[in-house]
């Protein structure tokens, strides 16, 4: 599956079969549920891929001192570039 396609299927009602759970989690959250997206990534913390997406999730809740907190979790930095951006790179790593 490509970005693209990816992001296609942000049209259906659930997101893709056989997705990893990060992904999941990043499809949900481009659906307007933060709260199923989040409860993913805490389904599994401690593992870096789920702090990874609680890291952005709570960046983009604005809540940067948590956000600060889960990247040192996932062992990375912040992210300075756009919401966005963050989100189409955390979805291309993970495809």
């Amino acid at each position: 599956m490509t970005l693209e396609q990816f992001k296609e299927s942000l049209t259906h009602s659930q997101p893709p079969a056989s997705l990893h759970p990060v992904l999941n989690g990043l499809w949900y959250d481009a659906n307007g549920n933060w709260e199923q997206a989040h409860n993913i990534a805490q389904s599994r913390e401690g593992e870096p891929r789920y702090d990874r997406l609680h890291a952005y999730l709570h960046r983009k809740e604005g809540d940067r001192f948590n956000a600060n907190y889960w990247y040192r979790r996932a062992g990375t930095t912040f992210f300075e570039g756009a919401l966005q951006d963050e989100w189409n790179t955390l979805v291309t790593q993970l495809l």
